[in-house]
């Protein structure tokens, strides 16, 4: 057993060597999740699904992570992280690639494996869906909770229908039945009923079991065929419904050590038409258990006590069994490991004498043959006597060894005792056996000069009658009947022969030669005298299938001829179509082992075979439509039993009736060039050739004349067409142009209407404009008028910080003034002592000077004498002079004062400048309250320092000037108070005229 450990890994392969399943527990490989952490932990899985091919199926774990295994690619996907445990999967949809996953928050959601993205998000159930049923079409999905049931439409994903029940009566499981359009619907109080799907219309409803075994059903089963369910639960008693006749019909007991059944499944087999046999039971101890429904008896289990199944699923083809294990790993098993023994062939019935040395035979030597199973036939009267041929043996054994002797080393005679004992060649070598049996030529010259002649012309059309949905099987089977109607010329004319070729065509389509030579082979010898009777079926040997019918089973006979029921509808299908449309590929394929082994009367024996082991339901058959539906589609009738009649036909039919009298022995192909085939009426098929050619040239020559009375027809067509064009292109001109003219006085009208609704929009846009103007001088009004009020409050705040800086200004001026005056006065005073000093100075000079003219006087007063006259004149000039230097000196004096008394005034002027530029901008505002009788005044400023005279007129003319600015700023004031009062009224005024 192969383990495969998953991790981390989101891709990879399930094994890495071949699986070798062992038989005792037929495991191909056994998968684990674990996590690669530090603290590595298992991921339990939960739920698996198998894909509609039942080669891929799906898992999901409890963390939400869903992989997709392909066990025909051996690889696994992750193709999902949900991040929620599952609890319900789905994978059979009809779009392929899409699965259903029910989630723990009660939802359901659909992904795509390929693009891994959600495809839909199906919401309504309120409490755990616990199970996903898909309709056969994959177009429909039933989700299950324990209180309601939802129909969902998988192409829209809209919920369509939703069954809501009485809390007290829960759901044990709602599903569809197989290849079915009914819905069955089982609840805890053991009712089941169903429903037509499309309607919801109850179509009946399951009695309730007997008392003596009644048991409330858990689980449940339906067999492929959807005619039998199984319902199990907690007892060890399983009962067996007949749905079709709605009764119970079997009820088995498992095992003592079954106490309680888990779950149920069908395994599915290709040869039982949907009538499942084998059951599978999971009981509570974790052992799979899988009986025989019909013999009851255990055929294999999977699991065991140590590790236990918790649930599984089985592919629909019955390859695989998919099982999640209790531990959480995930268990695949193959099925033909786990039957190997139970399919196992008998030890062959046929023991062979060898020959004795010499190759002779003593007369007493007998072969013996075990009789197998026979199939039930209707009793024959005594009277009727059964012949039995009588096989005589050849002593000499020589020709018949030679005879049986085949190409490639094999002999025919092992070859039928093989044959008879396994009941079908091995599929690896049964192309080999057959091309050995029917002793193919293998010409290829020959047949590569057949098929370069192309494809004949009664095969041109072949996929308009036979539409095949591959290009490659069409074009085989094209190129295969056209070199057999290149071969013999009635083959281009037998209807049934795409019919008869079509099975071989596509078990060889890989070799056309080997499939044309089996073909060939298989008209020659196996279809003997069909074409006598050409174009009609073959005459001859439908009688000798109706005498062989006759002899065998009457009473069938008679029920066809009571229905009108001829062997062109009992055996012609089943002899054109080599039984290809009632048969399997594998029973196919198993028939034509034993045909092409034995007599060609064998293939003849079939059909009467076929026939008499369905004698129960063609006896039920009334109808001719169900007589030909039934010769036409696949019966639940086992290969088997029908080989095993033919044989038992082989050798109790009478040898006056027996085909091997008509028919002759096998013929292999020659080798090197094929054959004539001319087995057929030549004159009926050359009639038919010259009526071919006849009708091929009649229909020519009519094909001629109807080509040129088509042309003068389109000719006469198209100068019609032309006449109509024209008459129509003028009729369309003149609507056109009525039509222009009617659209020219709607666009004029529509005009008119628009420069109305223009013109009115103008007004409207006008008034709106003035309004808007109205309103934009309204606001700009008021901005402005706002803008004032602010001017005017800033101006009033400037108003009393210039009225407080101007009263600051005023007491620090009178502070300084005060200052000044000491200043002036202590100036006046060191001007008067320096006055004083220098008065002092210069009457002390001119002292020193007088006493100094005094003494020169004195000194020139005795000259004086001497000059009387000239000194009296000097005297008067010297005198003169004195009084002019006093004169001067108090000039320079005068000066020096005035100079400074010049340059404290003009100090003082320049102060009282910038005061009165500073008092003129506060004079300006309205409420100008401050007087300026304040300012000091020219008497008070007379009264502050004794000044001299000029200081006190530009003192005075400084007072005038205040005045004049005083008057000339309350004037301002006053006009800006009436333009502040005249917008007021304007304002007021207009919303008037714009009402006006």
């Amino acid at each position: 057993m192969q383990s495969t450990e998953l991790g981390n890994k989101e891709s990879g392969k399930i094994w890495h060597r071949k699986p070798s399943p062992l038989t005792r527990d037929g495991i191909i490989v056994n998968i684990i999740h674990n996590t690669s952490d530090y603290h590595p932990k298992t991921l339990r899985f939960l739920n698996v699904a198998f894909d509609g091919s039942g080669d891929c199926l799906i898992a999901g774990d409890h963390q939400g992570n869903i992989y997709v295994f392909d066990l025909q690619s051996n690889r696994f996907n992750l193709v999902q992280r949900t991040t929620q445990a599952c609890t319900a999967l789905a994978f059979n949809l009809h779009r392929k690639s899409e699965f259903l996953v029910a989630l723990a928050d009660y939802s359901v959601k659909c992904f795509d494996i390929v693009t891994k993205e959600l495809v839909s998000w199906m919401r309504g159930h309120e409490s755990s869906v616990f199970s996903i049923s898909v309709h056969a079409s994959g177009r429909y999905a039933i989700t299950t909770s324990s209180d309601t049931a939802q129909l969902w439409d998988l192409d829209t994903f809209q919920r369509k229908r939703k069954l809501n029940i009485r809390q007290s009566v829960g759901i044990q499981k709602v599903f569809f039945l197989p290849l079915s359009n009914t819905i069955l619907s089982c609840f805890k109080d053991n009712s089941i009923f169903a429903w037509e799907c499309d309607t919801l219309f109850c179509k009946y409803q399951l009695p309730a079991p007997p008392e003596s075994s009644s048991i409330i059903y858990k689980v449940f089963a339906v067999t492929r065929d959807g005619r039998i369910l199984a319902a199990g639960g907690k007892s060890n008693h399983l009962h067996l419904w007949c749905l079709e006749a709605t009764q119970l019909f079997r009820i088995i007991q498992m095992p003592t050590k079954v106490r309680a059944i888990r779950h149920l499944e069908f395994l599915p087999d290709s040869f039982d038409a949907g009538s499942n046999q084998v059951l599978g039971v999971l009981s509570q101890d974790g052992i799979m258990r899988f009986i025989n429904v019909q013999t009851c008896k255990l055929l294999f289990e999977i699991g065991s006590l140590d590790e236990g199944i918790s649930t599984s699923v089985i592919s629909p083809h019955g390859r695989y069994i998919a099982s999640v294990m209790e531990n959480g790993s995930l268990n695949i098993y193959s099925v033909q490991a786990l039957t190997q023994e139970i399919n196992k062939p008998p030890p062959p019935l046929v023991k062979v004498i060898e020959d004795l040395p010499k190759n002779k035979l003593n007369a007493s030597d007998v072969k013996m043959m075990v009789p197998s199973g026979r199939v039930q036939r209707p009793t024959k009267s005594r009277d009727s006597k059964i012949q039995t041929r009588i096989l005589k043996q050849d002593l000499t054994g020589t020709f018949e060894n030679k005879e049986n002797e085949l190409s490639d080393g094999l002999n025919k005679k092992r070859l039928q005792i093989l044959l008879k004992g396994y009941g079908e060649y091995p599929t690896k070598y049964r192309m080999f056996i057959w091309r050995a049996l029917l002793q193919l030529p293998e010409n290829h010259t020959a047949f590569s000069s057949l098929i370069d002649k192309g494809i004949h012309e009664a095969f041109i059309n072949l996929q308009k009658q036979y539409p095949i949905k591959s290009r490659k099987l069409l074009r085989v089977l094209q190129r295969t009947l056209s070199a057999l109607a290149h071969w013999s010329v009635i083959f281009s004319d037998t209807p049934y022969l795409p019919l008869l070729a079509f099975p071989f065509v596509k078990l060889f389509q890989n070799n056309q030669l080997i499939c044309f030579e089996v073909v060939a082979t298989l008209i020659i010898n196996w279809c003997q005298h069909w074409f006598e009777y050409f174009p009609n079926p073959p005459i001859n040997i439908l009688s000798i299938i109706e005498n062989i019918l006759a002899f065998h089973d009457k009473e069938l006979l008679q029920h066809f001829i009571a229905h009108d029921i001829t062997s062109q509808l009992y055996a012609w299908p089943l002899l054109e179509t080599v039984f290809s449309e009632v048969l399997t590929r594998e029973e196919w394929l198993k028939l034509f082992d034993n045909v092409f082994s034995n007599h060609p009367s064998f293939l003849l024996m079939t059909v009467v075979a076929y026939n008499i082991c369905s004698r129960a339901p063609l006896l039920n058959c009334t109808l001719k439509d169900d007589f030909e539906y039934f010769f036409h589609h696949r019966n639940n009738l086992d290969i088997n039993v029908v080989i095993r009649e033919v044989y038992h036909l082989m050798e109790t039919t009478p040898a006056h009736i027996h085909p091997d009298n008509v028919l002759d022995v096998f013929v292999a192909l020659t080798k090197g060039q094929y054959p004539i085939f001319n087995q057929y009426p030549k004159f009926i098929v050359d009639y038919q050739t010259q009526e071919r050619e006849r009708i091929r040239k009649d229909e020519l020559d009519y094909l001629r004349e109807r080509q040129a009375v088509e042309d003068m027809h389109a000719e006469v067509d198209q100068q019609r067409i032309k006449d109509e064009a024209w008459y129509q292109k003028q009729e369309l001109l003149r609507k056109a142009e009525e039509t222009r003219r009617e659209m020219l006085l709607q666009e004029e009208e529509k005009m008119m209407q628009q420069r109305q609704r223009l013109a009115a929009v103008k007004r409207e846009l006008k008034i709106k404009e003035l309004y808007l103007q109205d309103a934009a001088r309204r606001r700009f009004l008021k901005l402005q008028q706002d803008q004032r009020e602010m001017e005017l409050q800033r101006l009033d705040d400037e108003i009393e910080r210039k009225v407080q800086m101007r009263d600051q200004e005023i007491a620090t001026t009178t502070k300084d003034l005060e200052m000044r005056q000491l200043e002036l006065e202590s100036q006046k005073r060191l001007y008067e002592k320096n006055l004083t000093r220098n008065q002092e100075a210069i009457a002390k000079e001119i002292k020193e000077d007088a006493d100094a003219y005094r003494r020169k006087v004195d000194l020139e007063e005795h000259m004086f004498h001497k000059l009387i006259e000239t000194g009296q004149t000097q005297s008067r000039k010297t005198q003169k002079w004195k009084e002019a230097e006093e004169k001067g000196f108090h000039l320079r004096s005068e000066k020096k004062a005035s100079a400074l008394s010049d340059e404290s005034r003009k100090w003082f002027l320049q102060q009282e400048m910038s005061a009165a530029l500073e008092h003129e901008e506060v004079l300006q505002l309205q409420n100008e309250r401050v007087t300026l009788s304040s300012l000091p005044r020219t008497s008070e400023l007379n009264d502050i320092s004794d000044m001299d005279s000029s200081t006190q007129i530009s003192l005075n003319r400084k007072t005038r000037e205040w005045d004049s600015t005083e008057q000339n700023l309350i004037k301002k004031v006053r006009n800006l108070r009436q333009r502040l009062t005249e917008q007021a009224r304007e304002r007021c005024r207009t919303p008037h005229l714009l009402a006006t």
